[in-house]
């Protein structure tokens, strides 16, 4: 790109200078150089001016930057002090714009914008000639930063750059926050996150991070995507609320590269159900179940190719771990058959020993069995040849028709933006532990900013801390293209499936997702619309809470039909209906550890 000099771009428009004189200055900053506090140390704003990223190289020589949030300090100061940063030098700045947007083929939203200003540094360190560079890109929702090597650089300077930001548990090592910031850490992802006092990213805590700094500023770092000889993207998310993180963590999607699938007429979201008996009967009553409660996918888990965790077991055939099945008198190929019969889809549970023994083998013959998709069980994680393993084996599957959710400690960078067959993934502590109510507060505002999650929904069982309507609620709350519900649950247990009427209507994907209201470890409001209809979930911590909503993304001029699932006496769940338009304020008292579900239509 040439630049105009700044005289003759402010000459351009002195004609209307009065009028825009503040926005020609933003202009101006974000498009010369010059216009930076100098060439060595240029900054970028975003969009709409609010957030605004600072570049210096300091004393040591060692790449720098603050950044900053209505002029408030986000973070301090960051400085690369790897083996082979110091003596650094800037040799080149570029500045760009992009304004466009995305349809992603399942997700929280129908269509993404993706706008920010890029700021390229090179940087060079004489002794070696090395050039490499420092990519900053500034959204109205945050900022995403990454290193990228041209393709000479030898591997092993690669590799020293490459190692401070990579680190799955601790990206950014430097990072340093304002005095008075606190963080939700944890310190893996299916963990407990708790709220603690944070100077600076310390080794050890997981991302995605949420902190909040004085003065009502909140952020969460989070992994983005990578490509061939770049860093990790690393996401700082910025918001003047908590529950605006979530409802903008389509940033961390748009640090991915576009979708490499030319079909994806074979990629369907839905409900799941898992089968549990592991036998012909179980698997086809489990299916007629699916068909009256309008479920897309029966799911069949650890054990059906013998015990998962042996290397012995063979995932090409199915031999039934004796201690699920002893009679193991599972006919597969029959009930890929009668769920084909029926518009349903069967899923395939495969742990990561079979997965990386047979993976080669595996897909091409369950594209040919008819599989709609496979569970990556209890996947390696952590390191860059993991998770290289792990995107080079979501692509092999996109190859055979396969769509994948990965179990059990992996957390999403957005990578599904590229393979789309990549529907979901764990890394929750979901309903496998039971969970209490406040731990579920603090899930939407910590690991849901990140992507999707399988958390397993629970309905029956009686180890769960939280109410019914608890859980119908989650099941909004909480973002997943594939829903597994009745994680513990078997068909049997349903004599009254009034109080699942919910889940039975419940789309998976949405066109439009808003947070309205909500703080972590307190309550949270989430409203999405698929087609004409709006679903809102509602949950409360361990406290009973009144609550007041406010129907204000309703169409104007329409009067809409809402259907509401309350909590009612002994843990049972009320419906009752209620004629709501864009004006109506709906207040709930809901129970402790409790929720609220609404289905609203014309």
């Amino acid at each position: 790109m040439e630049y105009v000099s700044c005289r003759k771009l402010i000459s351009l428009f002195n004609y209307n200078a009065a009028m825009n004189y503040i926005k020609i200055l933003l202009f101006i900053v974000m498009i010369c150089p010059s216009v930076s506090k100098s060439q060595t140390d240029p900054g970028l704003l975003s969009p709409d001016g609010k957030v605004r990223f600072q570049f210096s190289l300091h004393n040591v020589g060692g790449p720098g930057y603050q950044i900053f949030y209505h002029d408030q300090p986000v973070i301090l100061a960051s400085v690369d002090s790897g083996n082979n940063a110091g003596n650094m030098e800037l040799v080149k700045v570029q500045r760009s714009r992009h304004h466009g947007s995305w349809r992603p083929v399942a997700g929280e939203q129908s269509i993404i914008h993706d706008n920010y200003n890029e700021l390229i540094l090179t940087l060079r360190k004489p002794d070696k000639q090395t050039d490499f560079q420092f990519i900053i890109r500034a959204y109205n929702e945050g900022i995403g930063l990454r290193y990228s090597f041209p393709d000479h650089v030898n591997s092993s300077d690669t590799a020293q750059l490459n190692a401070p930001l990579i680190d799955y548990k601790a990206s950014f090592p430097a990072l340093q926050f304002t005095e008075g910031t606190q963080g939700y850490c944890t310190d893996h992802a299916q963990g407990i996150y708790k709220l603690q006092p944070l100077k600076r990213l310390q080794p050890g805590i997981t991302l995605p991070l949420t902190i909040t700094l004085p003065g009502g500023i909140w952020a969460c770092i989070a992994n983005g995507g990578r490509s061939e000889f770049s860093t990790q993207w690393q996401a700082i998310l910025i918001a003047d609320e908590p529950n605006k993180l979530l409802e903008n963590n389509f940033l961390i999607s748009n640090l991915n590269e576009g979708g490499q699938l030319k079909d994806i007429s074979w990629i369907k979201p839905g409900k799941v159900i898992r089968e549990m008996t592991l036998s012909t009967k179980g698997a086809m009553d489990l299916i007629d179940f699916a068909v009256k409660q309008d479920i897309q996918f029966i799911e069949f888990d650890a054990g059906w190719y013998g015990p998962e965790n042996k290397d012995s077991s063979d995932a090409t055939r199915v031999n039934v771990d004796p201690e699920r099945n002893p009679i193991n008198d599972l006919d597969m190929q029959a009930v890929i058959r009668y769920a084909g019969s029926k518009n349903k889809g069967v899923i395939l549970y495969v742990n990561h020993r079979a997965l990386e023994k047979q993976q080669d083998t595996l897909f091409s013959l369950y594209e040919k069995w008819g599989i709609a998709g496979v569970k990556f069980g209890f996947v390696n994680t952590g390191t860059l040849y993991w998770d290289n393993w792990l995107y080079g084996a979501i692509k092999k599957t996109a190859a055979h028709h396969l769509m994948v959710d990965v179990h059990d400690e992996y957390s999403p960078t957005g990578y599904k933006r590229t393979y789309p067959n990549l529907i979901t993934q764990e890394g929750v502590r979901g309903n496998e532990e039971f969970p209490d109510a406040t731990h579920n507060t603090i899930l939407p505002f910590t690991r849901f900013i990140a992507g999707p999650a399988d958390y397993t929904f629970c309905f029956q069982d009686k180890r769960l801390k939280n109410t019914k309507c608890h859980q119908l609620a989650l099941s909004v709350v909480y973002f997943s293209p594939w829903q597994f519900l009745y994680w513990y649950d078997r068909p049997q247990q349903y004599t009254d499936l009034s109080e699942v009427e919910f889940w039975k209507k419940l789309p998976t994907v949405w066109d439009q997702t808003k947070v309205p209201q909500g703080a972590p470890e307190q309550y949270i409001v989430v409203a999405r619309k698929n087609k004409k209809e709006w679903y809102v979930g509602a949950i409360t911590n361990d406290d009973p809470r009144s609550i007041t909503i406010a129907t204000d993304f309703l169409q104007r001029g329409k009067w809409y039909e809402a259907e509401i699932y309350e909590d009612g006496p002994g843990n049972s769940v009320l419906k009752r209906t209620e004629k709501i338009n864009i004006e109506s304020l709906l207040t709930f008292n809901l129970q402790k550890r409790g929720g609220v579900a609404l289905r609203i239509y014309e």
